[in-house]
């Protein structure tokens, strides 16, 4: 009952209730699971307590003392500060708390607090600004204060103290509950239980027994996401009868007859691996990650083939019209020289021709279809699609890549992308995904040379645009925004808000605008950004690739796919805004050709601020898979993919730069797991089965009626 009682709502636990219990909603709780799961987000260690004396400025310190003197004071009419001064044995500190006039009302003299922050110095005194603070003493009690303090991430409405409290009652209550995870591997992986992690986690006897705490809760959370990724998929292919598809017949060798290059020892390994699933009695399930240039659209080519040789259809979803458009423009002749049929489906193809074309897609007579979300539309209904293939998967919603698949009931899936993806991410997150990857260019290009640069020095800039144009070359400008209405809202969330986040951001409408009568004023510039219809993007996008266009002030529209050789240098504003992935694809717009290409990455932030030496990564490798591994450790995996924008999972416990071990540990059992039982219907994984249905069931149900 009580390993059932963890799926109950959390108004049922102690202290739960009224605006309590629905400050708790506000921040996501709604079962008692979530109250468990709930974890501190970092500890007061009090066995590492030192006295003001000797607590270093510049450093972070946890102090206790005695609240000598506490003031409210009001130096603006809406600026309120508590001013704590708090004595030890040893000296004094002041703990200055600004707009929480509550305090006052919480802390008094006399007290005794625990201060927890980076300690300054100003008007002769040590000083704690805004530092986490906690009652350990009230004045007039014998109270004592724990060894080690848990400090859980908590909302308006319920302060860090209740949160404690809760989870403490949440533990006594309801964390005694059965392991979900067989005893066997328990043992085998050296784990600790899940009823004393979730004690150690909460309330750790010392800081070793949390971490080994939270590396249980954090296979916890990988192993059951990948067995439900995986089980998920079992039961939807349980009653499909998956294509065999043939991978060696005339089509295949008129299209590698027909490809002006050889493919490289990587692509033709990526190319084994795909037609190699895709010849079995089982249904596709496949990642390409390529960084930028490494000829993905080759290898995709090579499947295209063998659908072909199978006299069935292929799907191919671009997430712009700008690259679904490239696609057709690039792969279509090859194809038609292999005998191929094909066509190009996006918003912007007029109604009658999309009529004719998915009529001739219902009634078999069309191979291939390139499009965008365009063939997700009721009307274009496949007769055989045996292969989807969606490029740039991460773009996309998880509902649109599920749409399109059903639109072929056992249809093999070849997902790619060129942002790099670190393998931890791969496996936690793609964990249904079988995955290959390509390094190395086929064409290395002529390289990249990156450059940060401040505000003041962007003439160094727009003098390489210019010489660039002179020499016959072509150039691009990038601004965060669209148009000055614009709050920056949806750009990538990077870990810190450097100095142009307090200055106004860059729009393309308005730059371009400022350039035509500045720097560039004697150049013909274009404009390209997302909310163009796709004719207008299509009209843009030819007139740069036919060199009539000598500068594109886009947005990131072009970050992917967009294949310019002659565009040879770039300027990318208020850099610092977008994630290190977002940068690395924009870069890849230029030096794609003989000639090198020059970036330069303008930034507000001042030398040796976090924004600055993000972006000196950019400046010291060319890496994609290296840039990857360094933005992970710098954001979570879900705002490193898009998922915040395009929903789906995001992990919460695991970190997975630091939990690689523990990453490639779920995976490996999960697969074992599956193959003993892929339904999780057996006795010794019923508990577990629970866990990924009370985890994860709500999300997949959701996908699953879109």
């Amino acid at each position: 009952m009580r390993t059932a009682s963890l799926s109950s709502d959390a108004g049922c636990l102690r202290y739960v209730s009224g605006k309590r219990r629905q400050a708790m909603e506000r921040l996501g709780i709604h079962r008692v699971r979530d109250v468990l799961l709930r974890l501190p987000n970092r500890y007061l260690d009090f066995t590492n307590v030192v006295s003001i004396a000797y607590a270093d400025v510049g450093s972070d310190a946890t102090v206790v003392g005695r609240v000598d003197r506490m003031v409210l004071k009001r130096p603006k009419p809406r600026m309120q500060i508590v001013e704590l001064s708090v004595m030890d044995d040893t000296g004094v500190v002041i703990a200055s708390f600004f707009r929480q006039p509550w305090i006052a009302e919480q802390v008094h003299e006399g007290d005794l607090v625990a201060l927890s922050g980076k300690i300054s110095f100003a008007y002769g005194f040590k000083q704690l600004k805004a530092p986490f603070y906690e009652v350990v003493e009230q004045e007039g009690s014998s109270g004592s204060y724990a060894r080690i303090l848990p400090v859980h991430p908590v909302g308006e409405g319920i302060s860090a103290s209740w949160m404690r409290r809760i989870i403490s009652a949440a533990i006594a209550d309801a964390a005694d509950v059965c392991d979900h995870l067989p005893s066997e591997l328990v043992a085998r992986r050296g784990l600790m239980s899940f009823a004393r992690a979730i004690r150690e986690v909460h309330f750790p006897s010392s800081l070793d027994a949390a971490e080994e705490a939270r590396r249980r809760l954090a296979y916890d959370e990988l192993l059951t996401l990948q067995l439900a990724l995986l089980t998920r998929q079992h039961l939807q292919l349980l009653e499909t009868t998956p294509y065999v598809h043939k991978v060696n017949g005339p089509h295949m060798h008129a299209l590698l007859k027909a490809l002006p290059f050889e493919l490289t020892d990587e692509q033709k390994q990526a190319a084994r691996e795909i037609l190699r699933d895709m010849a079995a009695e089982r249904i596709m399930n496949r990642l390409l990650l390529g960084d930028v240039g490494t000829g993905k659209t080759a290898v995709a080519l090579v499947a295209i083939a063998a659908v072909a040789d199978t006299h069935t259809q292929a799907a191919v979803m671009a997430p712009t019209s700008v690259l679904a458009r490239q696609y057709a423009e690039k792969l279509g002749g090859l194809l038609e020289s292999a005998g191929i049929s094909w066509a190009l489906v996006t918003g912007s193809t007029p109604s009658a021709q999309r009529t004719a074309i998915a009529t001739e897609v219902a009634q078999g007579k069309l191979c291939c279809v390139f499009g965008t979300t365009a063939l997700l539309s009721d009307n274009m209904e496949f007769a055989n699609l045996s292969l989807v293939v969606i490029d740039e998967q991460h773009r996309f919603g998880v509902n649109q890549r599920s749409a399109l698949r059903k639109k072929g009931s056992a249809a093999d899936l070849l997902t790619m992308t060129a942002t790099p993806i670190p393998r931890t991410l791969a496996l936690s997150l793609y964990g249904d995904l079988e995955c290959s990857r390509i390094k190395n260019r086929p064409r290395p290009g002529a390289g990249i040379n990156t450059k940060v640069i401040p505000p003041e020095n962007s003439d160094l800039a727009f003098g390489a645009i210019r010489d660039a144009v002179a020499n016959g070359h072509q150039a691009y400008v990038i601004c965060p925004l669209v148009d000055e209405r614009d709050d920056g809202s949806e750009l990538d969330d990077v870990p810190e808000r450097s100095q142009s986040g307090a200055r106004k951001l860059h729009a393309a409408t308005t730059t371009l605008e400022e350039l035509k009568r500045g720097p560039l004023s004697n150049l013909h510039l274009d404009l390209l950004t997302g909310r163009m219809s796709a004719e207008d993007k299509d009209d843009v996008m030819s007139r740069f690739s036919s060199g009539n266009t000598d500068v594109l002030v886009a947005t990131t529209v072009v970050e992917v796919g967009v294949d310019v050789p002659n565009a040879t240098a770039m300027m990318v504003y208020d850099a610092d805004r977008f994630g290190l992935a977002t940068l690395h694809q924009l870069r890849g717009r230029v030096g794609r050709g003989d000639v090198s290409g020059s970036v330069y990455l303008e930034c507000a932030a001042r030398k040796g601020s976090p924004a600055r030496e993000r972006l000196a990564a950019l400046e010291a490798t060319s890496d994609g898979f290296e840039l990857a591994e360094l933005d992970l450790k710098l954001r979570r995996e879900g705002e490193v993919l898009g998922y915040r924008q395009h929903g789906g999972i995001t992990l919460q416990v695991c970190d997975l730069d630091s939990d690689k071990d523990l990453v490639e540990a779920a995976h490996t059992d999960a697969r074992i797991i599956e193959k003993d039982d892929p339904t999780l219907s057996s006795a010794m994984y019923a508990s577990l089965a629970i866990e990924c249905r009370d985890r994860y069931g709500a999300y997949f149900e959701e996908m699953d009626r879109a």
